[in-house]
């Protein structure tokens, strides 16, 4: 079991998402960044889909009640283990009483951390995924306790690396392609969208990444339709709405755009503030 000591900015347990259950306006939710909690549960050699814990800007104080391998990937949160610092994207031996904390951001946004054979929590709708009116809580708090499984014997590399290519934090374009509307903009404000450096607003959420600048929009709204993690909106104020895993499943608003997979992941890792412009790979 581990124990949370304090809560972080934004802790949730999340895993690959929750499928086949839209058509009932369920959220696919999963990790913000799937990428990298692949990362974490593969180097520990769990299936990819085992429930990871992914941690936001400002990480938890945890300690474990047994003893377990873990792995942190994703955003580099100087993680310390028993006052020392340990390395990301390492296999690391925990032992029973074991204290696992955070300090100061590095680069990066959301952290996951693995351990072996995945966290034990509430599986519902075939996903451990958390949120909110679906699981009973949509974000960790203090003295929470999550199960694991017990894990003693130390594997033979549990100590390899996996050197990561920073670019996944720092990549300055996001690839996107046509959305369903997108033709219905003018050629003007097609061009703008590309030449825009966009800035990450501090609304953004698991739901949905907002930027600070406006458009001009002359668009009708559209009878409510099919939205997914990456869909761009463009609302009746000329906002652009990035959705991301924790978002609706239909929307009427115009849907200009369709972000990537690989780039929900490289949105997903960036915090507010930061700049971006938009690639169209279409």
């Amino acid at each position: 079991m581990v124990e949370v000591l304090k809560c972080g900015l934004y802790d949730s347990v999340q895993d690959l998402g929750r499928f086949g259950v839209q058509e009932y306006g369920v959220p696919f939710s999963g990790a913000m960044d799937l990428h990298s909690a692949k990362v974490a549960n593969s180097m520990l050699g769990n299936p990819i889909a085992c429930a990871v814990l992914e941690i936001t800007i400002i990480g938890p104080k945890l300690k474990f009640h047994c003893a377990t391998e873990i792995v942190l990937s994703g955003a580099d949160l100087n993680p310390i283990l028993n006052n020392k610092p340990v390395k990301m994207n390492t296999r690391i031996q925990i032992n029973e009483n074991d204290i696992l904390s955070f300090g100061q951001r590095n680069y990066g946004c959301r952290c996951y951390l693995a351990v072996k054979g995945g966290f034990q929590t509430e599986f519902i709708m075939n996903s451990y995924s958390m949120y909110e009116h679906i699981t009973s809580q949509s974000r960790l708090k203090s003295k929470d306790q999550l199960g694991i499984l017990k894990h003693l014997k130390l594997s033979e590399d549990a100590h390899a690396s996996l050197k990561i290519d920073n670019t996944h934090f720092q990549v300055e374009d996001i690839e996107v392609l046509k959305g369903h509307e997108f033709n219905s903009l003018s050629i003007k404000e097609q061009k703008l969208l590309f030449s825009t450096e966009f800035t990450v607003s501090k609304d953004s959420n698991r739901m949905t990444y907002q930027v600070e600048e406006h458009f001009t929009n002359n668009l009708e709204s559209i009878i409510t339709s099919l939205v997914l993690p990456g869909t761009v909106q463009l609302t009746p104020s000329g906002k652009l709405l990035f959705l991301m895993r924790d978002c609706q499943v239909t929307g009427g608003y115009p849907r200009v755009l369709q972000v990537s997979e690989s780039s929900v992941n490289q949105l997903s890792q960036k915090i507010s503030g930061e700049k971006f412009r938009l690639k169209c790979i279409d």
